[in-house]
């Protein structure tokens, strides 16, 4: 079983990702920054007073168009307006996709408010905006195959964006605790839980150790996670954590292609054996 996660960027780089996905070998990807605009197609701007930046009109279609074959789920943290190239407004989704393979049943799904509630934006804040978790379980496809029927959680978030940085606040460590009481809420006693998502966090983030009281373990440390198309120093983003880390066949952040500006993270899980090591991933 494959799993991708990327914070998509609002479609700015779409060609490049929209070229990557049918051919990246996933059952389930889980994508964040994805927009979607009733009745719209093409390219809006958006801007919340600090970035102007290019956004797909509908990058949920776009990416529903280049696997068909997929289970699409989307939900919105909130909307607010954008502009298309002749200057007209409209009001826009921002939130979280999770398209799951054919051969995957979806067999349960949750969502929660992790930061706030959604919010329709008379104009985008700068910060403080809501963040919803999204919670999508399938089973193994039949007998003999992945976990021999054992289910896998996979839950992705988009962090809490502050223009102060990545610390910890108070807000950053209520929304852990948020996110880890929905894992705990959703996990049965055999699953498998996967959460991964932009974090917006530091690698030594107080997050990581509430998520750990909920049996999640980090997997990306403190590996580069942005593209050449990010600017800043500070290279920690995304990350990924498993329940059970024998279960992991390989793990990878991907610093090729670049199809926005946070990079991908794959995982692929163990279909048979997660007792084994497997790629230098400790029990």
């Amino acid at each position: 079983m494959r799993i991708v996660s990327v914070n998509a960027w609002g479609g700015a780089m779409c060609d490049d990702l929209l070229a990557w996905l049918p051919g990246s070998g996933a059952d389930v990807v889980c994508l964040q920054e994805v927009t979607r605009t009733p009745g719209l197609t093409g390219w809006t701007r958006f801007d919340d007073g600090e970035r102007s930046l290019p956004q797909r009109a509908d990058l949920f279609d776009d990416v529903r168009g280049v696997l068909p074959r997929h289970q699409a789920i989307y939900v919105a943290s909130d909307a607010g307006p954008v502009h298309d190239a002749g200057g007209a407004r409209h009001r826009q989704d921002f939130g979280l996709a999770t398209l799951v393979g054919e051969r995957l049943p979806v067999v349960g799904l949750d969502t929660a408010f992790v930061h706030g509630q959604f919010t329709d934006h008379a104009e985008w804040t700068i910060s403080d905006r809501p963040r919803i978790a999204l919670a999508v379980r399938t089973a193994a496809p039949g007998t003999g195959a992945a976990f021999s029927g054992r289910a896998v959680w996979t839950v992705q978030v988009h962090g809490l964006r502050d223009p102060a940085g990545k610390g910890d606040t108070p807000a950053r460590l209520a929304q852990a605790e948020r996110l880890a009481a929905l894992v705990r809420r959703i996990r049965g006693p055999q699953d498998l839980v996967v959460l991964c998502g932009d974090l917006n966090l530091l690698p030594g983030s107080e997050t990581f150790r509430i998520l750990a009281g909920a049996g999640l373990t980090d997997l990306v440390g403190d590996a580069d996670t942005r593209t050449s198309r990010y600017r800043k120093p500070v290279r920690h983003a995304s990350y990924l954590l498993v329940s059970d880390v024998a279960a992991v066949k390989h793990f990878e952040v991907l610093a090729t292609p670049e199809v926005s500006d946070h990079r991908i993270l794959l995982l692929d899980l163990h279909p048979e054996d997660p007792g084994k090591v497997h790629d230098g991933i400790p029990d």
